[in-house]
């Protein structure tokens, strides 16, 4: 009898300890899944965000953008402050400069480079560092730049293959070899600032510009078509508003619902 009893403790105190460390599990699982849950669901949160939004990075760059068009260095200084601060490297910022003489034409892009190498000096001699970036890479010797050119044109269009050539591009073809071989080629080939920023730069100095709505609607197509949602677009015509007014963006805000309407209708 008493060994049976014996027995009997002992089984009862090994299921008791089972139990206990079954109960010990079970309440690390859950606390792990309370921890990792809310980081996942920040993290999905996080993304579904940055398909509505406008990050620091590319807010700088439609404010530089803008302020070298129009040529308010005072500002212009102020923003290229702001994309440095958002880490922004100076070879991409100086690339988005660079991009802009195509649109706002040499003085401008050289005053705002000019503006740049300034803060950056003033920068140094207060012991401040700034990530330089890497460079591009270098463009083959033997590429077809008009080929390239054609394409990257058509890819941004949102087009599979390269149309015939129509319009302007028949009555002046020198006009469109510049743009294929200059534009679309020898600086869309510059791989240190993407596509997508590339376009921002672009509709932004639009933007800033008066008498621009047909390059406006290729533009923003575009960069659609580089992946910016349709919330982002009308985030970005809020901040073109903030920097310029409200009336001033009125006329990128009309061509984007042209082109959001036309979307609609298609679908």
């Amino acid at each position: 009898m008493r060994k049976d009893f014996v027995k009997k403790g002992t089984m009862r105190t090994v299921l008791v300890l089972l139990l206990l460390v079954a109960g010990l599990c079970c309440a690390g699982a859950v606390a792990a899944a309370g921890q990792n849950g809310p980081r996942t669901g920040a993290a999905d949160s996080a993304r579904k965000i940055s398909k509505k939004s406008l990050t620091e990075k590319q807010k700088s760059i439609i404010v530089m953008s803008i302020f070298t068009t129009n040529g308010d260095l005072v500002r212009l200084k102020k923003a290229l402050i702001r994309g440095l601060d958002a880490g922004l490297t100076v070879s991409e910022i100086s690339e988005v400069l660079i991009q802009l003489y195509a649109y706002t034409g040499f003085p401008r892009s050289l005053n705002a480079i000019h503006c740049f190498m300034s803060l950056l000096n003033e920068r140094r001699a207060a012991g401040m560092t700034d990530v330089q970036g890497r460079e591009p890479t270098p463009m083959p010797d033997d590429l077809d730049r008009d080929a390239y050119g054609a394409r990257t044109r058509a890819t941004l269009s949102g087009r599979d293959t390269v149309p015939p050539p129509s319009g302007y591009q028949l009555f002046a073809p020198a006009i469109d070899s510049f743009l294929k071989e200059h534009l679309f080629a020898d600086i869309f080939y510059r791989d240190n600032l993407d596509w997508q920023s590339r376009e921002l730069a672009t509709i932004s100095a639009l933007s800033a510009m008066s008498g621009t709505a047909g390059q406006l609607s290729f533009h923003l197509n575009a960069a659609m078509n580089m992946g910016l949602t349709e919330a982002q677009m009308r985030a970005f015509v809020d901040v073109v508003a903030g920097e310029l007014g409200r009336d001033w963006a009125r006329q990128t805000e009309e061509v984007l619902d042209n082109i959001l309407a036309a979307g609609a209708n298609k679908s």
